[in-house]
């Protein structure tokens, strides 16, 4: 395939746009905006098909970076922070193909032209100056027809696998509920621990140096995540822990915030105080296991027993209400039986974590053969 480059101001009109991204009475026609998505507006000012080109970095913060650029039909408004490119002959040059070209390099052909220091951006007449590969019509005709064959193909395969991770994932919580709802024995919460209280309720003082402080953000369902931690003074450490010191094999339960009723177990022999954010939950191993607990507060019948009952009242946001939280009441079948329960719940949920761990190696791997497509399709080889 014979391919001959062209500058884009030689190939197509270039107009910037001129709404306001917010200040845009909404209406019938799109606006295409910097975002992924699409406003809308009570006007239109080009009609399609065009490409459109942030002229703004995507990120900010002095860096170049260009997170994507628009492909658009018909009556639309066009955002100031924009330029659309509209092909002067649409014999010569094929928006679809522009739109798959720019947007598959745009980081070789575009994001190097950004300059500025706090406000990184793109001048038009850079844009314009930009050479760029243009094929016969049929050509560039057949490479879009190919990329969209292949890019179906793809997306698929990664629908597929975004749906198998979603139904296994699924399955832990229908199993957490099964094993958890077979009529076991009743307690209440504090008739099976040693131990149920919370953070400081001090507004921790930071250092550079000290020990471990942690907070809501270190705790996801099953996960104890220390590493990303704030620090304070010895001083405040032992003041912090001077009812409780956590420990291995204690509960961590989320009590606020977006994360409310998430908990892990304490798997790592650190050292830490914890803020009010967090209750501690030290079980009575003689009678409770601390990883049966952990699913049971994470499963939806845990969740749908305890926190309906402990959620306070009067607050901004919900909270758990520690008092409440030491009467909730839940299933406490035998040591054994609950090690077992335990075990083949840790087993799905290894499970599930390495079917996450595939769909996320499957992703990065269907996007990089999907810029491998569009390279050999630019080079004629497709």
């Amino acid at each position: 395939m014979k391919v001959e480059k062209h500058r884009i101001g030689e190939l197509c009109r270039m107009v910037r746009g001129t709404s306001p991204t917010l200040k845009t009475e909404p209406g019938p026609y799109p606006l295409v905006v910097t975002a992924s998505y699409r406003r809308t507006a009570d006007s239109w000012q080009l009609e399609g098909p065009a490409v459109c080109i942030p002229l703004v970095s995507s990120t900010g913060h002095g860096h170049a970076a260009l997170h994507r650029v628009h492909y658009q039909e018909g009556k639309f408004a066009l955002a100031n922070l924009l330029v659309a490119l509209l092909p002067k002959d649409p014999s010569v040059c094929d928006a679809h193909y522009l739109y798959h070209l720019l947007m598959t390099q745009k980081d070789e052909l575009l994001v190097p032209l950004m300059q500025g220091t706090a406000n990184v951006s793109l001048k038009e007449q850079d844009i314009a100056g930009v050479e760029i590969p243009l094929p016969s019509l049929a050509g560039q005709r057949r490479v879009v027809a190919r990329i969209k064959e292949l890019g179906a193909q793809i997306d698929e395969a990664r629908t597929l696998r975004h749906q198998a991770a979603g139904e296994a994932e699924a399955l832990l919580p229908r199993a957490a509920e099964e094993l958890l709802s077979n009529g076991f024995p009743l307690s209440q919460l504090e008739e099976v621990c040693s131990v149920i209280t919370d953070g400081t309720h001090q507004t921790p003082r930071y250092t550079e140096d000290g020990a471990i402080f942690l907070s809501a953000k270190n705790i996801k369902p099953f996960r104890f995540m220390p590493e990303e931690h704030r620090k304070v003074s010895l001083e405040d450490f032992r003041g912090y822990t001077s009812r409780n010191k956590p420990q291995r094999g204690d509960v961590l339960l989320t009590r606020v915030g977006a994360g409310i009723g998430e908990a892990a177990v304490v798997d790592q022999d650190i050292e830490f105080a914890i803020y009010v954010s967090l209750a501690l939950i030290r079980t009575d191993r003689s009678r409770l296991s601390p990883e049966f607990l952990v699913h049971w507060l994470n499963s939806p019948v845990g969740r749908a027993s305890s926190y309906r009952e402990t959620l306070g009242r009067g607050t901004s946001q919900g909270n758990l209400n520690l008092k409440l939280l030491r009467g909730v009441v839940l299933p406490v079948p035998p040591l054994p039986e609950q090690r077992r329960i335990a075990f083949e719940l840790d087993t799905l949920l290894a499970e599930v974590d390495t079917l996450k761990r595939l769909q996320a190696e499957t992703d990065a791997e269907l996007d990089a053969l999907l810029s491998a497509i569009f390279d050999r399709a630019f080079r004629g080889e497709l």
